[in-house]
């Protein structure tokens, strides 16, 4: 791109073209070195300076001035603009001769000037977008490099702790089954027990996040009836929490959908023990699923407080936390909506965050390919 050239990068050739001349013909007129036909020749190098060194535009108004001042001030008749004999055609000529030829090699070279000038700049400005390309290679190399880390680190962290929760929970479990253990062992043996699953809730949550990250989760696909996954993870959840009523509505005739039946268990029951988790005690659950598009989308809904504006964003991200944790519906370390949509994608799916019911609450929604056997629309 050709830089700007203000007025001032104008005026000052033409300022030039005009008073060279001039002052040429003042000191001539003052000394009178000679012979006044050797004075053209003078005049001719001022105009070949100019049209070498700015161009055509510039010689033409400096061969201009310099005829008109020499057939004005040393042409006889003197002080009179008269053609009176081939003096001044020659002259003339010779002027805008000299111009024309010297003018057009200037402008050549001030063009192909400017074409290096920017080619340069170009160069220069590729030159640093280069070096920021090259920065932001290794610090994008670096951030791999140092997620690479972690993820290890997690994994092996995770691992290294699953053998020694194993046997803490092994023996708890041992513990308590004897008739003879005294009341008040047996419930801080059981403190120990619900503590200890849930590290190791949080261990597998680690590794499951890891395994997702790397891509390496291990799947086996197969037709699974959503009703009967849905029903046997609400079991699961009641279990757990006898005084939480589900409303659970799914089509029928059954309707299956291609997944990993365990991985699709850990998909709703992290869903359903977060909203356990943020809804009120005592309040339903609603767990619904239909056919959509060639596909079947469940809705795990509740009515809690919701999932706050300034989260919904975010509110599948890691360790995504924050000071309502109890409304943002990601109980533990903020893994399990992550893991969620990493399992779903896994498998082919979406998951995401619809707005709540007419009641508020949340509403969490997954999506996963509907079996080739799958028949019947749900309702409507």
């Amino acid at each position: 791109m050709r830089p700007h050239v203000d007025g001032r990068g104008v005026l000052f050739p033409l300022g030039v073209a005009v008073a060279a001349p001039a002052a040429l013909t003042g000191l001539l007129v003052a000394l009178n070195p000679g012979n006044t036909r050797d004075y053209v020749f003078v005049y001719l190098g001022i105009v070949a300076i100019l049209g070498l060194a700015t161009g055509l535009r510039d010689a033409i108004v400096a061969a201009t001035c310099s005829f008109l001042l020499v057939d004005f001030f040393f042409v006889r008749p003197v002080h009179t603009f008269q053609f009176a004999d081939s003096t001044d055609l020659v002259n003339l000529a010779v002027f805008f001769g000299t111009a024309g030829l010297v003018g057009s090699l200037g402008s050549r070279r001030r063009v192909a000037q400017r074409r290096a000038e920017d080619l340069a700049r170009e160069l220069q400005q590729a030159n640093i977008e280069l070096a920021r390309l090259a920065e932001t290679e290794r610090q994008v190399r670096e951030l791999e490099e140092t997620d690479r880390l972690r993820r290890e680190l997690l994994a092996n962290v995770s691992h290294e702790l699953r053998t020694p929760m194993a046997s803490i929970l092994t023996g708890t479990t041992t513990l308590l089954q004897r008739p003879s253990l005294p009341d008040d062992i047996r419930g801080d043996a059981e403190s120990l027990a619900t503590e200890s699953r849930r590290l190791n809730r949080l261990v597998s949550d680690l590794l499951d996040m890891t395994r997702i990250e790397a891509g390496i989760v291990e799947l086996h696909p197969a037709d699974v009836d959503i009703a009967e996954a849905i029903r046997a993870s609400v079991d699961r959840l009641q279990r757990q929490s006898p005084d939480r009523p589900v409303t659970v509505e799914v089509p029928s005739p059954a309707v299956e959908v291609v997944a990993d039946w365990n991985r699709l268990a850990q998909v709703l029951g992290n869903l359903l023990e977060n909203a356990d988790h943020a809804a009120p005690r005592r309040s339903p659950i609603r767990v619904t699923a239909r056919r959509e598009n060639g596909t079947i989308v469940v809705r795990i809904s509740d009515m809690g407080p919701g999932v706050p504006a300034r989260l919904r964003d975010q509110v599948f991200e890691r360790f995504t936390r924050g000071a309502e944790a109890d409304s943002h519906h990601d109980a533990g370390m903020g893994l399990g909506l992550p893991i969620v949509r990493g399992l779903v994608e896994a498998q082919g799916g979406r998951v995401w965050l619809e707005d709540g019911a007419l009641t508020g609450g949340a509403c969490f929604a997954f999506s996963l390919p509907a079996a080739e056997t799958g028949t019947t629309e749900a309702g409507s």
